[in-house]
């Protein structure tokens, strides 16, 4: 087996979680988000040369994910079905009162989170939750610095917005006339 094949068989191996947790991020369930891992790490392992070495193996896998979940996106409203938005609700089944309010407010979280637009959360997904820093996200995203930065600040302040408007009492919320 060559050099190229070994860097990238060993480089995907320990990328994995970062990996699931994007695809997570990326398409807004589990099950899409591994089908887009799984996509993109048998490309990567059938392609390897396709790869530059000394280029980041991570940013070329992030890249091959976002292809594979605008193609399915577009597959999807093609064939009129509507891609999955949601993830599936918390675990209910453990018992405590505190399991069971971190499990809500970490399936409050995530419907969140999936209600942003595309663009706002791949930019939180690569820098809050994968920890690149802004030139590198800008990067991957093709996009530059400030239009990162800009969409990250959008996105935390709908992320704000929607918190404030979940956490209102009901009837304010009959008031506003929601």
């Amino acid at each position: 087996m060559s050099d190229i094949n070994d860097q990238v068989r060993k480089g995907v191996a320990q990328l994995l979680p970062r990996l699931r947790r994007f695809g997570l991020a990326l398409t807004g369930s589990r099950e899409d988000g591994d089908d887009v891992v799984q996509g993109a790490v048998a490309n990567a392992l059938s392609r390897p040369n396709l790869w530059t070495p000394g280029a980041r193996l991570d940013g070329w896998l992030f890249t091959m994910m976002q292809d594979l979940w605008r193609d399915e996106v577009r597959r999807r409203k093609a064939s009129g079905t509507k891609a999955a938005a949601t993830i599936a609700g918390a675990d209910k089944s453990v018992d405590g009162r505190r399991v069971t309010e971190t499990l809500l407010m970490l399936a409050q979280t995530r419907e969140r989170f999936a209600r942003l637009p595309d663009e706002q959360r791949m930019a939180l997904a690569l820098v809050v939750i994968e920890g690149l820093s802004y030139r590198d996200a800008a990067e991957q995203l093709d996009i530059p610095v400030g239009t990162l930065m800009s969409r990250l600040s959008r996105a935390r302040e709908a992320l704000r917005t929607m918190i404030d408007e979940d956490s209102r009492p009901p009837l304010m919320k009959s008031v506003a006339g929601e």
